[in-house]
């Protein structure tokens, strides 16, 4: 690449960017995942479009990891482990045997129904089954759910992907006919078992040493605990395991130590997610090729969407729900809601790389079906949550670490959201344990110094200083009365 090359391509590549950027906005206010207006932007430049050539599947094998590594990453960080725990181990169990309940029932169901030969029933099921962290907290920012649900669909998003990739590299290589079943199940646990004990330890060191350590320049901490989740991964891999469950977990634990500027770090890292969002659905609508798709194709992907999201999503949902006594329209909210994304179609491109016979074919098809049933299951979401009774009452309070050597204090960032009780409460009537109080409200483009007497409204965002020992108090009051309004806790 000479000098004129890296020109163009910064020109194109800083165009890209802000219509990606650009059309998040429409996608948000559509309650729909950017993947779509991605995906189309990379169609728009690739061979069915302007003409841009891009056919290096073992490139985009290695691009699109890199890309879930870092969108993993973003989702553990920005992910409450207090919303998460009580639903830990659904999610996990959704994640391994619903995972394993979804991959036999497509197989079975696209060998004996659509007579696909079994290795590309398997590796077309295995592709499908995984839910996409991209695609599903993009959702989750637009549809405020109960904390049990959404743990569930963030843990399990986050936790599917370590035994798939597993187990499309091993059909992919033809491993698991040399190895047997019980060998290669035997090394799926073992991978994943190192996974989370990298992550997890490599989360706990990094907490420990940002705790002690004063870094000169605040920008630094966002760098630094990325480092720690990129270093989780790498890590984990070199061990020979999973490393996708490593940076999950690495950021999870990362995300939810008290760290000086944490929302500065989880700004920084979602702006690395969005980024990485937007370089890998352009990258694979680059790689699709439109103009190869024939009847069979639409046709395949749309039975075998069809198949996994009314049959298998919710047998494997119904499965694993027995154990923890989930209700049923729960359940149809959760089969509904798991949603694929980018991660199906990296996945495809594995088989791609390896030339596997009829790789093409099944690249093909899973775009369809991710496209056509992403769509599908995204626009209704918001109603279904609603009808379903698994909305959301109130938004998380966002909590900003001033460092500990200088200032003893919390800064809590709090927007009224619309149908919060907050609305209409004086700020006298907050009744904030004492240590606490509402410093200014920003109430569209003016911001305000609010007195006992200042109304709060819909839309308000209130910044409240409080010290650090009464900040659980704090939160805890302001989640109280955005619930039961002005005489919530009146006898306390």
């Amino acid at each position: 690449m000479d000098v004129d090359d890296l020109n163009r391509f910064l020109l194109v590549g800083a165009v890209v960017l802000i219509v990606a950027v650009l059309a998040v906005r429409l996608s948000v206010s559509a309650g729909l995942p950017s993947l779509l207006m991605y995906l189309g932007l990379g169609l728009a430049l690739g061979s069915s479009g302007l003409g841009v050539e891009f056919d290096d599947a073992d490139l985009a094998v290695s691009l699109g990891l890199a890309a879930l590594m870092l969108i993993l990453a973003e989702g553990g960080i920005s992910t409450q482990w207090s919303h998460v725990r009580p639903s830990i181990g659904f999610g996990l169990l959704l994640a391994t045997l619903g995972s394993a309940v979804s991959v036999m029932v497509v197989a079975l169901g696209a060998h004996y129904l659509l007579d696909l030969e079994w290795t590309l029933a398997v590796l077309l099921a295995a592709v499908l089954t995984p839910t996409d962290a991209a695609a599903v907290f993009s959702v989750l920012r637009a549809v405020p759910l109960r904390h049990r649900v959404s743990g569930a669909l963030e843990a399990e998003s986050g936790l599917n992907d370590a035994p798939i990739v597993v187990l499309v590299v091993a059909v992919s290589a033809g491993d698991i006919a040399e190895r047997g079943v019980l060998a290669f199940s035997a090394v799926i646990v073992f991978q994943l078992a190192v996974g989370v004990i990298v992550g997890l330890g490599i989360g706990v060191l990094g907490g420990l040493l940002l705790r002690r350590v004063a870094l000169p320049a605040s920008g630094l901490y966002p760098l630094v605990v990325l480092a720690f989740t990129v270093l989780a991964y790498a890590a984990a891999a070199g061990l020979q395991g999973s490393g996708f469950a490593a940076v999950y977990l690495a950021a999870l634990v990362l995300g939810n130590t008290e760290l000086p500027h944490r929302v500065a770090t989880r700004s920084f890292v979602e702006g690395i997610g969005w980024l990485a969002q937007i370089a890998l659905f352009v990258m694979l609508g680059l790689l699709a090729s439109p103009e190869q798709f024939d009847w069979w194709h639409v046709w395949m992907g749309l039975a075998v969407g069809g198949l996994l999201t009314f049959v298998a999503r919710p047998v494997s949902i119904a499965v694993c729900a027995v154990l923890f006594r989930i209700p049923w329209r729960e359940q149809l909210f959760l089969g509904w809601a798991g949603l694929r994304g980018a991660v199906p179609i990296v996945l495809a491109t594995i088989p791609l790389a390896a030339d596997v016979p009829g790789s093409r074919d099944l690249f093909d098809i899973v775009f369809v079906a991710v496209v056509v049933y992403t769509l599908l299951q995204a626009a209704p979401l918001a109603r279904l949550a609603a009808w379903c009774g698994v909305l959301g009452e109130v938004r998380d309070v966002e909590v900003e670490v001033a460092p500990l050597e200088r200032v003893d204090a919390v800064l809590l960032q709090v927007r009224v959201t619309p149908g919060s009780r907050l609305a209409g409460v004086e700020v006298g009537e907050l009744r904030l344990p004492e240590g606490a109080s509402v410093s200014m409200v920003v109430r569209g483009d003016e911001t305000l110094v609010p007195s006992p007497t200042t109304r709060i409204v819909s839309g308000d965002e209130l910044l409240v200083v409080s010290s650090r020992h009464v900040r659980e108090k704090v939160e805890r009051r302001l989640v109280a009365v955005a619930r039961g309004g002005r005489l919530a806790g009146w006898g306390t």
